[in-house]
Order: structure tokens, then sequence, then C-alpha cells
């Protein structure tokens, strides 16, 4: 067995010794093997790295939605707006369609483009993460590649670390021998490292040197493949490719998830099932704090709380969005603190960064690091990692920043919540904010600060990046608003929203509420001259400049950040009133009508189109000005 071979030069010589990999005919290594890999999965570090106290998986783990997906669908919208678009499949119940010869002539093109633009939620196929590999009633193909996406902290590796448990208790999968999970952010380290797949199972897994000879039944987990650092161009790192394509050890499966930008990282042909998970529905969401809090009282008020706010309630839908939630609001309501208990992202993300910070103070270095210096070098990471879209960070990424390998450890043992360093399988570092809206929730911060403590507008600093303006030179400003319309300009820019939340989270950040709670976090949070009217205007005078109301949804979440719902409370008007179909409404309107109907916790049978058209309203414009409505919509008449 030759080990001289790089990774990415690696191409069949494995294929010759593969009994010498895969056989095992001792059951005493393969009870090792088993005992290794609970040992490592079956604790849930919620959020925290593996300083804090563990939970057992079992006794917190509440079951995900994983439905079979069409493998061509690839999303590259931000994450979020993916889920605000389809928690509407919640309220919009399907009936079936009745229409006449005329309704089904009309507008043709436009109904084939709904149609083909995504599946209903009806179509859906349910699976259980436990029979990811297993055919469906009906099909009689074997599924060796199967992929599944998710946004982050949907619950993928939870649902990996779900199988593996349930494998390693000889509970589920037994007809499979040996699982090797392999996250991508534990192989990016090994890039530049000259190995044979004998020798990179041999570093992750040392009990695979005594596999005997044999033919048997294994499972490779790429976990991660956005985080993926490789070049899988599938013309480099051929051993990895070959083992996805099946040239490599046919006999194997093959499972890996990614977020969904990711998926033309892997050609269809190589694929058999695709797979994405969906996270929580609503009564998992209340199933998920009924078992993390133990007072059931405590946990029906931070439910009810929860659903008060459509923008919270809709973010719910990401398990680690629910952890951040409890931790914020158990401790408020449980506490009967004075202030405001948080309705927006902005106040439930600031809550919870200062809950980390007083968790700090309680731990013995807290002397050695000051808050300012530690928040300002995490959030100048997180914004410039968010500029190049990663999510995971190793050593040289955070020397780029000012971070030092010393002050990393520090920061991530002080802030085991917002900032974790791992140790992989093979003892490389890896680091990472707990999830990403953590990172642009940091950035934002970092943006504001830079702005009213040094007068730096941080994209005057990004003149290699995409994000860079051209039409703003760099300058000293005197009033905010020419950061927010900064933010506003490139965000618009970004068709996928890669920007969307870290706006919303920057124009939070402004409003004198949120400045009081940074007070409690910061000795130092500067000063500057604010109107928060100019920033609303420019905001309003953006949603009717855009033509795509769809594309302005999240400018009326930016609107509720800030707290004007002007917009929202004309369009609610005339929705009381019965009027909207008589009511000639402007672009903005149209515009708010939509977010209101997409974000309406009202229930119904059936999106009717009729209630909307009238003397002032077409069918053809009510049709091409509700589209977002009608794509997300089960059964529209």
């Amino acid at each position: 067995m030759t080990s001289d071979l790089p990774m990415n030069k690696f191409v069949t010589l494995m294929g010759r010794h593969t009994s010498t990999i895969l056989s095992h005919d001792s059951q005493l290594v393969q009870s090792k093997f088993k005992s290794n890999l609970l040992k490592k999965f079956h604790c849930l570090y919620e959020g925290m790295a593996k300083q804090g106290n563990p939970t057992l998986l079992n006794e917190i783990y509440t079951e995900l939605y994983i439905a079979e997906s069409e493998s061509g669908e690839i999303n590259n919208e931000h994450e979020v707006r993916q889920i605000e678009a389809r928690q509407v499949y919640l309220y919009l119940h399907k009936r079936k369609e009745k229409n006449n010869h005329n309704n089904k002539t009309r507008n043709l093109k436009t109904l084939k483009m709904i149609k083909q633009s995504r599946r209903a939620a009806t179509e859906d196929t349910p699976i259980k993460c436990r029979d990811i590999f297993r055919p469906l009633p009906g099909q009689d193909k074997a599924n060796r590649t199967v992929l599944t996406k998710g946004v982050a902290g949907i619950g993928k590796t939870v649902s990996v670390q779900k199988f593996i448990v349930d494998w390693a208790e000889e509970k589920e999968n037994q007809d499979i021998q040996l699982i090797f999970p392999l996250p991508f952010r534990e192989l990016n380290v090994m890039k530049n490292k000259t190995l044979s797949l004998s020798d990179l199972l041999h570093i992750f897994f040392p009990e695979t040197k005594q596999i005997s000879r044999g033919e048997y039944k294994v499972l490779f987990i790429f976990d991660g493949l956005d985080e993926c650092r490789l070049s899988l161009d599938f013309q480099m790192d051929v051993l990895l490719t070959n083992l996805i394509m099946g040239n490599l050890l046919p006999s194997a499966l093959i499972w890996i998830t990614f977020r969904p930008a990711a998926a033309v990282l892997i050609p269809s042909e190589c694929v058999h099932r695709v797979t994405e998970v969906r996270g929580f529905n609503d009564p998992q969401k209340e199933e998920y704090f009924r078992k993390r809090i133990s007072d059931q009282s405590l946990a029906d008020r931070i439910i009810s709380h929860l659903k008060s706010s459509r923008s919270l309630h809709i973010m719910c839908h990401i398990p680690v969005f629910c952890w951040i939630s409890a931790t914020v609001l158990e401790k408020m309501l449980s506490e009967a603190e004075t202030g405001e208990i948080p309705k927006t992202l902005t106040q439930m993300y600031t809550h919870f960064l200062i809950i980390q910070t007083h968790i700090k103070h309680e731990k013995d270095y807290e002397k050695k690091v000051k808050d300012e210096d530690m928040i300002l070098k995490l959030g100048k990471l997180a914004f410039e990692q968010l500029v190049k879209g990663n999510l995971i960070f190793y050593e040289e990424d955070l020397r780029e920043c000012g971070i030092d390998e010393t002050e990393a450890s520090v920061y991530s043992g002080l802030c085991t919540q917002v900032f974790r360093e791992e140790f992989g399988l093979n003892q490389g570092k890896v680091f990472s904010f707990v999830h990403l809206s953590i990172q642009e929730h940091l950035a934002a911060l970092f943006a504001h600060l830079s702005f009213t403590k040094d007068n730096i507008c941080v994209f005057d600093q990004t003149k290699q990046s995409l994000l860079f303006s051209k039409a703003l030179d760099q300058k000293k400003y005197n009033s905010i608003y020419h950061l927010h319309r900064t933010t506003v300009i490139n965000a618009l820019k970004n068709e996928n929203g890669h920007l969307d939340l870290f706006l919303r989270f920057l124009l939070g950040l402004s409003l004198e509420s949120n400045q009081t709670l940074l007070r409690e976090l910061l000795t130092q949070t500067g000063s500057c001259f604010y109107n928060k009217e100019e920033t609303i205007r420019y905001i309003k005078q953006k949603i009717r400049q855009n033509r795509s109301p769809e594309r302005s949804i999240n400018l009326f979440h930016c609107l509720n950040e800030l707290g004007d719902l002007s917009l929202m409370q004309e369009i609610q008007h005339y929705l009381k009133s019965g009027k909207i179909r008589d009511a000639k409404l402007s672009s903005s309107q149209w515009s708010a009508l939509v977010y209101v109907l997409l974000t309406s916790e009202q229930k119904m049978d059936v999106f009717d189109l009729k209630w909307f058209i009238g003397a002032q309203n077409t069918a053809n414009e009510v049709l091409q000005k509700l589209l977002p409505v009608v794509k997300e919509s089960r059964s529209v008449q």
C-alpha cells in the first residue's frame, strides 16, 4: 500500500486493495469501533463547545421533518429568506382546484412558471432519518449516494449524529458494518498532506489498522460540503470524487450533507437521492421548547411570546434559533427582568450576546480580556469572513483579522455559545461561530461600532470584494444614514440576499432601545448623528423603485426592525374593510400586500385572487403583482 500519493492526485490504486480496508471479521474490533463513535457522538453540545455541560442526544433530540427533494432544485437565496418563503405552506392549505376552461387557458405561460417554481408541500415525501438509504415503496433501485441539503442550523449534522448513534447502539441499519464520518471541516486541514485513502482512514480511525480481509458494507459520511475548501471540480481531488462517483469502492454507501447553494459541486448523474431537512414544523417547535425547558408553565409563556411575533416564530423553524430564543427568554421571563422582552431579531440576538458576556464574567480569566476587544475582534472576523462567504475558519483566517492562536482559544473558552474551537478526529483546530445568524449579528455590530466610534464605513475597506460600492468614495460622514444607505445599496445588488439579515441587524442596532442594550455590553459605543426617519424614507423609496414585490420583502422586515409599520397598516386597513379590490394601489402598497400575505397568521384553505380583482385592478395585474404569494400557495383560484 503506497502512502506517497497526494489526495488530489490519487486515482485508483486503492481500488486494488479494497478488501484490506473493508473486511472486518473481528467482532471485538467492530465493537471497539462502535464504542469509540458512540463516545464522540452520543452527546449534543447545543451551541456550546465541549467545555460546556453536555446533554444526551436521545434526551433532547426532536424529530426533524426530512423530505425527498428534486435533485435539480437549487436555491441560492439567503437561507432566512428561504425559511420565510416556505413558512407560508403552514398557512395556505390545499383544496382541490376547480378552474373553468377560461381559467385554464388564461395566463398559461405565467401559470406554467408558477407550477415549475416550487413543488407544493403536499407533494413532499417524508423520510425518517434512519431510512435515508432505504428505497421508498415502489422504488426498486438502491440509493448508493444520498445528498441531504438544508440551511445552516436546520439540523443536518444532528441528523447525521442521530443516525450514527442509533447504528452504534445497534438499533438501526445493522446491515452496515462500518460507518466512517469524515466532516469536510476536518478534511480541509489535510489538503496539503500526501495521503492515500487507507492513510486517511488510519488517521481518523486508528482501529481500521486492525481490520482484516473480507467484503463488508460500509458508509462514508461527508458532512458539510459547503465547508469544503478542497477543489471538488471533479478533475482534481480524485480520491474523494472517485468515491462519490462510484469509481472507487462502488459498493460503499455515500452520504453528503450541504447547504443549498453548494449543490452545484456534485453532478446530478452521481446522485441517487436528494433529501432536504426542513427543520421544525409548528408542533415540533412546541415539542422542542417543552423538552428544553423543564418548567412547563414557563415553556407555555415562551411559546406564546414567540407566536406573538411572526418574524421570531418563522425563525423558530431553525432548531438553532429555538435554542437561542430559549436561552434568552428562559432567563428574561423567569427572572422577571424589567427590560422589554425581545420582539425583533436584533433585540433577541443582542440580549443573547449580553447573556454570553455575563457568563464570561464568571470565568477565571475575565480580567485579561476586555469585552470591547473581544467583541470588536470577533466582529471583524465575522464581517470579513461573511464577505468571503466562509462559515468555518482556520488559524490563518484568524491571523488575517489580528487574532492569534492563544486569543482564539481564550475567546472560545469565554464565549462558548458564540465562538467555538473544535478539535477534529485528527486533532486539527477548526473555528466557527455557533450559527450563521450569530456571525451576521456580530458583523453588523462591528460595522455599527466602526462607524460610531471611528467614523469608518466598513464597505469602504472592502474594495476588492463584491460588496464595494463604487458610488461612495472613502470620506468622513456626519450621519450614520450614509452607512445604512450604503448597506441597502449593496444588499439590493446581491440577488441571493447575501446581506439581507446583516442589513436587518445593522438597522436594528441603530435604535435607541438597542443602543441602551449595547451600553450594558460595552463601555464605549461611540456616538453619531442619526435621523431614523431619513433611513425609513430611503427604504420606502427603494420599495417604490423596486419592480419586484418579492425582492422588497426584506426591506419590509427592515422597516419592522426600525419600528415603522405604516405601509403594512395601510394594507391591513384595506384588507379588514374589504375594499382592497376597489383601491388603486401604488407599487409600495402592492409590495406591502405581498409582505402582509406571506407573513400572515391567518389560515386559509385556498388563496383566492378574486378578492383583489376589481375595477382598479385587473386579473392580469393582480396575478403579476401577487406572484410571490401565488408561487408559495398550495392551491390558487
